[in-house]
């Protein structure tokens, strides 16, 4: 295809920032990959891109090393104690500078025994490349965009609290993106928000330019039942922070294993990510709510996709009363069929019941069915097969 247009993001220069990440191999928190050789590559990226950045805009670099400790009530709970970790942090704003920040997250580090494609080098890459366009944008910034590339994510979420409790910039920032993975590739899906910042799912739903979220992914995830956490948690819980948690979720067998390798994840995958990035940290960073953010806070929201095309949002208040209304529509239907003469309630309620038992059967089969095709497929050790 032709390049990408100036001012526009160019996934194969964000696949060749990738390809780079993942060459590196296996970047566990403390190891040199990790310590030393990824940091020296972003390093060397950001100076290019600085190189080339318009004079509209200042670049800043801070590599910052944090100790520290918190408790977390993940996996049972416990105390994390962390000790010279790596975060490398740029700041990008307005040529006289910002009271104001929204934050871009992203870590470098991966589990012991994968590349770490998805998980997370593809947003790092991302992140490096929606830098490169925010710098060279002939438009100003109204405020600061803060691009954290932080390097002890895996060993539970370290980097963050290091970077939220103890770095000087920590203070402007009033509402960030985390960009995750559960998955390879795909969409990237909208699976969390808030807490209770309905104008950052707007900002969202006006911005990106193809949108996907899903409130029932926030319900499970924050539900507990999916052993996983991310670094909203942090800045939410420690930062008092409002944001938008993003996640890759195709092919979630290949997460953190050696199969999460850079050529799994389509360029297209990278390409509509970035878009939608670039277009919804550029709408915050122009946003005149975005100082004030805390003002805005009043109830969830309720969102979801339709078909991918657009995203329906609205606050969970609305949501209530519409199910309330659902709910005494067909009460009310129900009773009104009930209180028929005698011998029209009798063939009603038979008919009722029997749809009733066989809906809960079809459901009760269906998961057997899945059940059995499962074990089947193990057994004839063609598990993951497809």
């Amino acid at each position: 295809g032709a390049a990408a247009g100036h001012g526009e993001f160019d996934a194969r220069q964000a696949r060749d920032y990738l390809e780079h990440i993942t060459s590196i191999g296996p970047r566990t928190t403390g190891s040199p990959e990790n310590e030393i050789v990824t940091v020296r590559y972003l390093l060397e990226q950001i100076k290019l891109i600085e190189a080339q950045s318009n004079s509209l805009h200042r670049i800043s670099v801070d590599v910052q090393r944090p100790t520290g400790s918190f408790s977390i009530d993940f996996l049972g709970g416990f105390t994390s104690y962390y000790d010279n970790i790596t975060n490398v942090v740029v700041k990008l704003e307005p040529r006289d500078g910002a009271q104001h920040a929204v934050l871009a997250n992203c870590h470098f580090d991966s589990v012991a025994n994968s590349p770490g494609a998805s998980d997370d080098a593809v947003s790092c890459s991302v992140m490096l490349e929606v830098l490169r366009v925010l710098s060279m944008s002939s438009e100003a910034l109204h405020h600061a965009v803060i691009f954290l590339f932080n390097g002890a994510e895996e060993n539970v979420l370290q980097a963050s609290h290091g970077f939220i409790t103890q770095h000087p910039w920590a203070s402007l920032i009033r509402a960030f993106i985390n960009l995750e993975a559960a998955g390879v590739g795909g969409k990237e899906l909208v699976f969390q928000t808030g807490p209770e910042n309905p104008w950052l799912v707007q900002a969202y739903v006006s911005a990106a330019k193809h949108p996907f979220a899903s409130v029932v992914a926030q319900e499970v995830f924050q539900s507990g039942i999916i052993p996983s956490d991310t670094d909203f948690r942090i800045y939410r819980d420690f930062g008092n922070i409002p944001g938008i948690d993003l996640a890759f979720i195709e092919n979630g067998y290949i997460y953190h294993t050696k199969y999460d390798t850079a050529d799994r994840i389509l360029t297209d995958s990278i390409q509509r990510a970035g878009d939608n990035i670039l277009a919804v940290l550029k709408y915050l960073a122009t946003s005149d709510m975005l100082p004030s953010s805390s003002k805005y806070r009043h109830g969830n929201m309720v969102f979801f996709d339709v078909l991918g095309l657009f995203v329906i949002a609205y606050p969970s208040r609305v949501g209530a009363i519409l199910n309330c209304l659902v709910v005494t529509a067909v009460v009310l239907y129900l009773g009104k069929k009930l209180l028929r003469p005698k011998h029209k309630t009798d063939t009603y309620r038979k008919d009722f019941f029997c749809a009733l038992g066989i809906t809960l059967i079809s459901w009760f089969t269906s998961l057997v069915t899945v059940l059995i095709l499962a074990v089947f497929v193990s057994l004839i050790g063609q598990s993951l097969s497809w």
